[in-house]
């Protein structure tokens, strides 16, 4: 994609995420209706509201491309497109829900399967996170990296800490740090791996493009890595827009992180 296109495409994402988050904060510690759209996936009329918002925004100002979003129902059009949008309206519901900060509007555009631009918008921080691919990441403007640390002993991990128990490995971890509070939003969490704030996220179970795409353009251009449990790189908008795992962080904690967990059998959403 030329470069004039992708700063206008990054012009437009920005745009539609901070209109997108004015939204969802009209609604936010208010009465929200909530209903679940399938068992443990609650959704809100405020998911909806901002779904609705940025559809007609983005897809008004570029008819061409493909859509995949959590709150509109996929078909098979978007795997035709050159481009799509990736939206993510509320990552982080529950949190939403629960009247706690750590939500998000996560937005993505994919150019043959391939984060090209990503704009992450947390309204309760007032933190505005953009990337171009190639071009380096950016929060408020102000360019950000990974930490590069170099050893697993006390780093910071966004994970649930019993995953990490002796007894569920062959060889302990070294001692780590967690978060007290664990951010509900996976495209947050990322985020804060992207700015450097956490060393890492581990997330074994499936993960879908809209809850990922955003925030792994972030921590690649800040120069970290992102991928499944066994290493392997994301592929996007493939039939079951679903990854199998996630794993993010700087690149040698990254590798330290995968030679622990190759021996766990996890299967790719598109073996189904």
């Amino acid at each position: 994609m030329p470069a004039d296109d992708l700063m206008s495409d990054l012009r437009l994402l920005k745009e539609a995420a901070l209109e997108a988050g004015s939204i969802a904060m009209t609604f936010f510690e208010s009465d929200v209706k909530t209903w679940e759209k399938e068992p443990d996936h609650p959704v809100t009329e405020a998911d909806i509201t901002v779904n609705n918002y940025l559809e007609k925004k983005l897809m008004s100002a570029r008819p061409d491309y493909g859509w995949l979003s959590e709150e509109t129902s996929d078909t098979p059009h978007r795997l035709s497109c050159d481009r799509i949008f990736v939206v993510d309206p509320i990552d982080g519901t529950r949190a939403f829900m629960n009247g706690q900060p750590h939500f998000c509007v996560a937005l993505a555009i994919l150019e043959g399967g391939i984060p090209v631009v990503s704009v992450l918008y947390a309204p309760i921080f007032n933190e505005l996170y953009s990337a171009i691919l190639g071009q380096g990441a950016r929060r408020n403007g102000q360019p950000i990296a990974v930490n590069n640390r170099g050893t697993l002993e006390k780093s910071r991990m966004i994970a649930d800490p019993r995953m990490f128990a002796p007894e569920n490995w062959p060889d302990p971890w070294p001692e780590l740090t967690f978060p007290d509070v664990h951010p509900n939003s996976t495209a947050y969490r990322m985020a804060l791996v992207a700015d450097g704030r956490w060393d890492g996220v581990v997330v074994l179970r499936r993960k879908f493009d809209w809850d990922v795409a955003s925030a792994a353009l972030l921590i690649t251009e800040a120069g970290g890595r992102v991928s499944c449990h066994m290493g392997s790189e994301f592929s996007f908008n493939r039939k079951i827009a679903a990854q199998r795992s996630l794993i993010a962080a700087g690149p040698v904690l990254h590798d330290q992180i995968v030679s622990r967990m190759t021996h766990i059998q996890l299967p790719d959403p598109n073996d189904s």
